[in-house]
């Protein structure tokens, strides 16, 4: 009878996350000026002198980026297909997962002395940065993040198939995560992002999981 219960449950998972989230119901954190939501394809004209960091290095802590998310409990993988018209040097766009203005991680493309990096900025209370340098530049890049336990791995991939690591980083587990679009442009006078088949994909609980094995009826 539990192992019924357990493949049911799972079973539905598997048809609520079959479609795209509705971006049109998800909240703005520092709206932009100009945005709009056609097809399931979130365009934004990003926020000039916008960004997200703490402290570290340059001595300063922005939160004022825009960021357009929903919030999901427990573990999940998330991604999406970011294309920019990057042009300024820290110009970048990719996915966010946030808790607080101290805790988030975010990942994506950013422009550095015109050339295309794929990066992750990781903040507890203090933000770190780890670049990945890209021989040329790419039309558009997919990120996945997926959060496991107290863990959030980072990935990216050219056609939404061979994804590979770029970022391990710590998360507090158990504690729910606006979860979303985010963009920004440090130095620069904005430019154009846009956002495309972002899907959140709830994953069952490790350790509930784990729990329900040792307790399924024989």
């Amino acid at each position: 009878m539990m192992k019924k219960l357990v493949l049911g449950m799972l079973a539905a998972v598997a048809v609520h996350t079959a479609g795209a989230q509705s971006l049109e119901k998800m909240q703005w954190f520092n709206e932009p000026e100009q945005w709009e939501v056609k097809n399931q394809v979130l365009s934004m004209s990003v926020t000039p002198q916008s960004d997200y960091w703490r402290i570290s290095h340059y001595g300063f802590t922005v939160d004022d980026a825009p960021f357009c998310y929903a919030t999901y409990g427990g573990e999940f993988e998330v991604k999406v297909k970011v294309t920019g018209d990057y042009k300024a040097r820290f110009d970048q766009a990719g996915l966010m997962l946030r808790i607080d203005h101290e805790n988030y991680i975010k990942a994506g493309i950013e422009y550095v002395d015109g050339k295309y990096n794929l990066s992750t900025v990781v903040t507890h209370h203090t933000s770190d940065w780890s670049v990945i340098a890209l021989e040329k530049p790419v039309p558009y890049i997919w990120i996945k993040a997926v959060r496991r336990l107290d863990a959030v791995e980072v990935f990216y991939s050219f056609d939404d198939k061979e994804y590979r690591l770029m970022r391990n980083a710590w998360l507090q587990d158990n504690i729910p995560v606006k979860v979303g679009l985010m963009a920004a442009s440090p130095d620069g006078k904005g430019f154009q992002a846009t956002f495309e088949h972002f899907r959140v994909k709830h994953l069952p609980d490790l350790r509930r999981l784990e729990w329900l094995k040792k307790n399924t009826e024989q």
